[in-house]
């Protein structure tokens, strides 16, 4: 993390694509079911240089910047949100950051991401641009 971005928040951020339908849908249901106490931003509306993430990243993929600015991307935000929202979730988060569930989880949120422009709400909006693929973290 810069040195500049370290000032704490007093809520973790969920950050993803207010673009994509699928996305705005997902995060919607999330926030229905989970219920997390977090801030909810689309990347495109959110001070990037302030969470420590670059629009690329941010388009290729959902955030979970933490409180004191910890950015984890893809399939590990999805497990850091369910771990944070606790309840009956945080043994589904917990399970997604252990091998071998974390490395199917990265495979399958990634086949997701790729193909989020085909899901149910998609549109061509939603498509990951091919330059955002390198540097995948998941």
């Amino acid at each position: 993390m810069r040195t500049r971005d370290m000032r704490t928040r007093a809520r973790p951020v969920l950050v993803f694509d207010g673009d994509c339908g699928f996305c705005t849908a997902s995060v919607a249901f999330a926030e229905r079911r989970l219920q997390p106490a977090c801030d909810v931003v689309a990347w495109q509306r959110a001070d990037l240089p302030a969470l420590g993430v670059t629009p690329e990243r941010a388009a290729r993929e959902v955030l979970w910047v933490t409180p004191v600015g910890t950015v984890y991307g893809g399939a590990r935000a999805v497990a850091k949100i369910l771990l944070y929202t606790g309840r009956g979730w945080a043994p589904l988060g917990a399970l997604l950051m252990l091998p071998p569930m974390r490395w199917a989880a990265r495979v399958v949120y990634r086949l997701v991401a790729d193909n989020r422009h085909r899901m149910p709400g998609g549109t061509a909006a939603c498509a990951v641009p091919e330059a955002a693929h390198k540097g995948d973290t998941g």
